[in-house]
């Protein structure tokens, strides 16, 4: 098994993990369950999408779609008008 990507959260693991296995391509993720063990700190390269060596190079380009589409998710979710330093707003 190779590693395919390395995930910033066990949700982008699982996003890729389920776009290769849509694809055919048998994934399994590495170090799912020790994420609990740092609870809410960012994965930390504990958290990888492994494939078989024989299916990397097609991997990859479904890793790619796939980051590119995080990616876009997530500038559309951004505010460029928004101060990332502003308090959030208090709700009564």
């Amino acid at each position: 098994m190779r590693i395919a990507y390395r995930a910033e959260s066990l949700i982008d693991a699982h996003l890729v993990k389920d776009a290769l296995e849509r694809a055919e391509i048998p994934a399994f993720i590495s170090g799912e369950y020790l994420t609990g063990a740092v609870g809410q700190l960012p994965a930390l390269d504990y958290v990888a999408v492994l494939v078989p060596e024989a299916s990397l190079p097609a991997a990859e380009q479904v890793v790619r779609e796939v980051e590119q589409g995080l990616q876009d998710a997530r500038l559309a979710l951004s505010d460029p008008d928004e101060d990332p330093d502003a308090p959030l707003p208090a709700f009564c």
